[in-house]
């Protein structure tokens, strides 16, 4: 690879017509970290800034060609892992990180969509648990989405530390527990651990009804790893840049939720 080749990131996820979500918010987070985005579409979701109308899910063998493609052609350092709806796309998806082993795999556990509109079904639940989370460098879930993974509750601080703890077990590299639904008072804070090392990320928490914040914190963490940052620097300098680019959010459809401004974010110089 010549110096002037960057790095390539690769998302696997569900595409978002109203492109503020999914496979068009990780790419528009690479791009801006200058990272070369690559994607292989793993779900079709007829989606706007009011919630999701529908979603289709490709054939399996298709989704396999798009990966393979991929990795035959780019020099892959980070895949980050978005919506993949069933236990058979997760599957597959599990096999071809196997095959291809890339150095970074960000989970993204996307189960509900920020309008309420369910994405995975409640069979892949245990696919996800078993085949991917052992194969990831971190997982980002949300609290919800932790509540469904470890079956319980997860309503004060004290009981997000545990969790955090508890998503480890599960088998991922390190996890980021994500805040913005505990009620902490003006702050949002992310917890990181990877069995050793514990950090808090603060932020203020802003008054405002975002769409596409979990995606494009994955694809922010995945595009820092390929800038060569450490797994907690990559979590932090993630975290900030969704922050910036939340304050610099637009209103583009006929609701109030905003979009993320990914490049006006952009990278700190």
């Amino acid at each position: 690879m010549s110096p002037s080749t960057p790095v390539s990131a690769l998302t696997i996820a569900g595409s978002d017509s109203g492109g503020g979500a999914g496979i068009q918010a990780d790419l528009k987070a690479f791009a801006a970290h200058r990272v070369h985005g690559l994607s292989a579409i793993a779900a079709l979701t007829a989606q706007n800034t009011r919630g999701v109308t529908a979603v289709h899910v490709p054939p399996l063998d298709f989704l396999q060609a798009q990966i393979d493609a991929c990795f035959a052609d780019f020099d892959i350092h980070a895949v980050k892992l978005g919506m993949l709806a069933n236990a058979e796309v997760i599957e597959l998806v599990a096999d071809a990180l196997q095959r291809h082993r890339p150095t970074h795999v960000i989970v993204d556990p996307v189960m509900v969509a920020t309008s309420g509109a369910k994405l995975l079904e409640d069979s892949a639940l245990q696919a996800l648990r078993t085949r991917l989370l052992p194969l990831a460098t971190l997982l980002t879930p949300n609290i919800p989405e932790a509540e469904l993974l470890l079956g319980h509750p997860i309503e004060t601080a004290d009981e997000a530390e545990d969790a955090a703890a508890a998503l480890l077990d599960l088998g991922a590299g390190a996890v980021l527990l994500k805040g913005g639904h505990l009620a902490e008072g003006a702050r949002v804070i992310d917890r990181y651990f990877d069995g050793v090392t514990r950090e808090e990320f603060i932020h203020a928490r802003l008054p405002v009804d975002a769409h596409g914040t979990g995606c494009t914190l994955a694809s922010a963490i995945a595009a820092q790893l390929c800038c060569g940052l450490s797994l907690p620097n990559a979590c932090e300098a993630g975290i900030d840049y969704v922050a910036r680019a939340l304050q610099g959010g637009y209103t583009p459809g006929r609701s109030a939720v905003l979009v993320l401004d990914h490049f006006g974010a952009g990278r700190p110089a």
